[in-house]
């Protein structure tokens, strides 16, 4: 007979992958799994230890997820040094099986949102099942998770041009390669800049590409947790550690380069922004 701690360890690698996708966070999935555990190894032996763990998973989520919308997090300076707290495996992780992009995206989801697209879009679990750890009806449930594809499928598609523009200029910055990034922006680009994007000292505004290049290398840790996003329909790129939105670059593009580009950082401004794919 399987003990409940053989029948926790069986189902612990998909509550994980549920809790990344409802928390966008490697340590806060961790903590929910965990204490799923401890609440399994003090209750009596479920009939379905799958679906049982799928709910106190789902709903240690959705309460932290509220919690969140209470609470939101208060974001100060941009520093390179912004992502330190961040663990390089577990983000690895994120990236490798959901994607940051799409992990943004959820982030801009309410919590009842995104619990009812992640379970239902992502893990193919019904709507019948969905509805009560929601506290709706499936018909709700079903709504909440179309709301949701909603915002993150967006409307309309952008110029193919554009997007291909905003992905080799993310490819350059991550690798820091000089020859690519003078490729790819015009030779007078001007770059904008909210204090809050800014290390202590840095000009609010520089001009040519020579000057965005050495700022670009300097900064190129930022890019690593960037994903190629719309922007209010046009492609721009979001910097998001833990799927975070910690700052998104709008671009002008012309003539396949980038003419300018903008760095917002102030989390109002950053709230006001449509974000799709």
């Amino acid at each position: 007979m399987r003990t409940a701690e053989d029948l926790f360890l069986a189902e612990r690698p998909r509550l994980l992958a549920l809790g990344f996708r409802m928390l966008g966070s490697a340590a806060d999935a961790e903590d929910v799994v965990q204490e799923a555990w401890l609440r399994l190894h003090g209750a009596a032996a479920p009939d379905n230890p799958a679906a049982w763990l799928t709910t106190v998973t789902t709903r240690l989520c959705l309460d932290r997820l509220r919690a969140r919308a209470r609470r939101p997090e208060q974001l100060g300076a941009f520093t390179p040094e912004m992502a330190g707290g961040v663990d390089p495996v577990a983000e690895t992780v994120l990236v490798d099986e959901v994607g940051r992009a799409l992990l943004v995206l959820l982030d801009r989801l309410g919590p009842e949102e995104r619990v009812a697209y992640v379970l239902h879009d992502l893990f193919a679990v019904p709507f019948a099942e969905i509805a009560p750890m929601v506290r709706r009806t499936p018909a709700t449930a079903k709504k909440l998770a179309s709301r949701a594809r909603g915002k993150v499928r967006g409307a309309g598609a952008p110029e193919a041009g554009d997007r291909a523009v905003a992905e080799r200029f993310l490819a350059a910055a991550r690798s820091g390669n000089i020859g690519a990034l003078l490729a790819v922006l015009a030779p007078d680009v001007v770059r904008t800049a909210e204090p809050a994007a800014l290390p202590l000292g840095a000009e609010p505004v520089l001009r040519g590409a020579d000057e965005v290049v050495r700022e670009t290398v300097l900064l190129r840790a930022r890019a690593r947790y960037a994903a190629v996003l719309l922007i209010d329909g046009a492609p721009g790129l979001v910097v998001a550690p833990d799927g975070v939105p910690r700052a998104a670059l709008r671009l002008t593009v012309r003539e396949n380069r980038i003419a300018a580009y903008e760095v917002i950082a102030e989390p109002s401004r950053l709230a006001s922004l449509t974000l799709t794919r």
